[in-house]
């Protein structure tokens, strides 16, 4: 549709985390009102210390179908999972 502001993708980091993470959607004429109303809608009780707006057209993804091709050669590689190496004793809990 034309007459359709551009859809944003919203991300707030929270006060006690370091990631960012993803809250929701909104329709916004630019950036800068998408943030605006990105804290009006998804920080009413002060709970985000910083706001992403990311138009939804710029993000790229996956879809479902590829798992597979795109997962599974992982599964062949033991070394990349922490449980491959041994960690000595004196380094303690990890």
């Amino acid at each position: 549709m034309q007459n359709e502001w551009p859809l944003w993708e919203i991300f707030i980091r929270g006060q006690h985390g370091m990631s960012h993470r993803h809250v929701g959607s909104l329709h916004a004429p630019d950036a800068e009102m998408a943030i605006k109303n990105a804290r009006d809608v998804y920080t009413r009780r002060n709970e985000g210390v910083s706001i992403w707006a990311v138009e939804a057209k710029h993000i790229a993804a996956t879809a479902p179908g590829e798992k597979g091709p795109l997962f599974e050669p992982s599964e062949s590689k033991v070394y990349r999972h922490p449980t491959f190496f041994d960690i000595p004793e004196e380094v303690g809990a990890m």
